[in-house]
């Protein structure tokens, strides 16, 4: 390999790991041809799997710990007792300079901790944000904070949005990013005084990296009319939710609709092409690989109960953001 990309991988963290998360990587190489995996787990759980891959020898090296974070593990004890553990020792693969990225299916409050422990944060950034994709009509929103901060103030939020906008130039290189805040209406005055302070700083704010369009509501969230949505963490967590909720409910509804008939199992069979394109629009998989932006190292989570399907994906966000150097733009248009 030549000069390639070095991702550090927890293989012991989510459900069904390590399996998923060799089958992950394997997913990930067929369409990659120049990242290195540094993969922290059991050797003992991850040889027998690889060997059953097609992983090349030279795209990948196991670094053995018998340590693990468990999901029910609390992030103030898992930070404590777990300085040998898979999660641990990934990141700190990025401290050292031995990995370019790390990504986790492991418990989400330990990633962040452990992170921050070992990492520092961007400079003139206060505060982390937990990034994620989201699709809309017209291609896809980067959403941000999905629950890293339950409160924010207007600083934090300009630098979401600013952090929010990198993201997007990182993975959608030939796109404007157009950044929008969540709010309970369209109108000027409409909000707290966080949002509405907010709205007037980056109203008056000139820069290159996005358009600043105002407020969004959250029916609106989907239109494709702007690619980047700042909100605090309590806020975005729960529209997250609410989505995640409702796409499995739409999702379900129609495959037992067209299930409990003949005419609709004959329907479904007609429209199976548009059927399957529905499915992948929804399918939230194909959009795993939530970021912690503020960081002055890439830390993608993947979601801990996605397949290998969801594990690739978020490797190959990871993936993007390095090549589309990331943490370079933050730092040039932070301010």
């Amino acid at each position: 390999m030549n000069n390639p990309i070095k991702i550090a991988v927890d293989a012991m963290g989510g459900d069904n790991s390590p399996n998923k998360i060799i089958k992950g990587i394997e997913l990930h190489s067929l369409n990659s041809n120049n990242v290195f995996y540094n993969i922290f787990g059991k050797s003992d759980l991850i040889e027998p799997l690889i060997k059953k891959t097609s992983l090349a020898k030279s795209s990948y090296k196991i670094n053995h710990t018998n340590d693990f974070i468990k999901d029910e593990d609390s992030p103030l004890a898992a930070a404590k007792k777990g300085k040998r553990s898979s999660m641990w020792l990934s990141i700190e693969s990025l401290k050292k300079e031995e990995s370019d990225a790390i990504v986790s299916a492991g418990n989400t409050g330990a990633l962040f901790v452990i992170a921050k422990l070992n990492l520092n944060m961007i400079e003139k950034i206060d505060k982390p944000a937990l990034s994620a994709l989201w699709p809309n009509k017209t291609g896809m929103n980067i959403v941000l904070d999905l629950g890293a901060n339950i409160e924010c103030n207007e600083k934090n939020l300009i630098d979401f949005s600013y952090m929010g906008a990198a993201l997007h130039k990182s993975l959608f290189e030939k796109e404007e990013s157009k950044v929008a805040l969540l709010n309970i209406g369209s109108e000027e005055l409409k909000g707290n005084n966080v949002i509405k302070n907010t709205y007037q700083l980056l109203s008056e704010k000139t820069n290159s990296l996005f358009e600043f369009k105002g407020y969004i509501e959250g029916n609106h969230i989907m239109d494709g009319n702007v690619n980047v949505i700042v909100t605090d963490g309590f806020t975005g967590n729960i529209a997250l939710k609410t989505a995640e909720g409702t796409a499995n409910f739409i999702t379900n509804e129609l495959k037992q609709a067209l299930n409990s008939s003949l005419i609709g199992k004959i329907s479904s069979i007609l429209n199976i092409k548009n059927l399957k394109r529905f499915k992948n629009k929804l399918d939230p998989r194909l959009y795993n690989g939530a970021i912690l932006l503020g960081l002055d190292k890439p830390v993608i989570k993947s979601h801990g109960s996605t397949d290998e399907v969801g594990f690739a994906n978020s490797l190959k966000v990871c993936e993007k953001i390095i090549n589309g150097k990331l943490i370079e733009k933050i730092k040039k248009n932070i301010i």
